[in-house]
């Protein structure tokens, strides 16, 4: 499967928000920081790495997984000490440009995660109905622990119709399962620092990564 360009998807006004080029089996996964050249792109690529070890399949069944920035960085490359992180985690950082957070991109997602609350507040206010589908990642993390997946449809239905349903019973979770603390859901900005608050950001977002791989795919990360 090839993902289309973003500013080529025509949405059809349907309910599922299909796009001319766009498959309706996909499941499409936007990442958003500030920049989109540390926490989003490590977010990106380490969520890509981690469904290619689950699934071992570059396709990953449908799921297309991409970032942007609110104040988005276009055309620029990732932070130096991000790709360092990404390599040390066996996640390819090779390839990859910043991207200014367009209209285009939340439309055409099915689930938005944020490094913070205020990506989260800047998204949703963008319109687009992206309200029940837009989470900061560690929100959508503490979420998804709460999810039974005894739940969720198997994965013979295909993992789009899982990560459909995960969505949906995280949206119906949120009013009840509250942070602990307001910055229990944010990810901090590493822009800047050196290398060690990198790597602890990307230890960070590798275990918020983790739980939410596993309940979209089913499979466990290797031992």
């Amino acid at each position: 499967m090839t993902a289309p360009d973003a500013g080529r998807g025509i949405w059809d006004g349907e309910e599922t928000r299909t796009f001319t080029g766009l498959p309706r089996d996909s499941f499409r996964i936007l990442h958003v920081s500030t920049g989109n050249v540390c926490r989003s792109p490590i977010t990106e690529r380490l969520t890509r790495h981690a469904l290619a070890d689950r699934l071992g399949d570059p396709l990953w069944g449908g799921l297309v997984v991409e970032s942007a920035g609110t104040w988005g960085h276009e055309g620029a490359p990732m932070e130096t000490n991000a790709e360092t992180v990404l390599a040390e985690f066996g996640a390819d950082p090779s390839g990859f440009t910043g991207r200014e957070l367009l209209d285009e991109h939340v439309i055409m997602a099915d689930l938005v995660l944020t490094a913070t609350r205020d990506h989260r507040q800047q998204v949703i206010s963008m319109g687009h109905s992206a309200g029940l589908r837009t989470f900061t990642l560690k929100e959508f993390t503490r979420l998804v622990k709460a999810i039974d997946p005894a739940t969720l449809p198997p994965l013979e239905e295909g993992l789009v119709s899982r990560a459909r349903a995960l969505v949906r019973a995280a949206a119906a979770l949120r009013g009840w399962l509250l942070a602990p603390t307001a910055e229990a859901d944010e990810v901090f900005d590493p822009y800047g620092a050196p290398l060690p608050f990198f790597r602890s950001i990307g230890d960070e977002i590798n275990e918020a990564i983790d739980p939410v791989v596993t309940a979209l795919t089913g499979v466990p990360a290797r031992a």
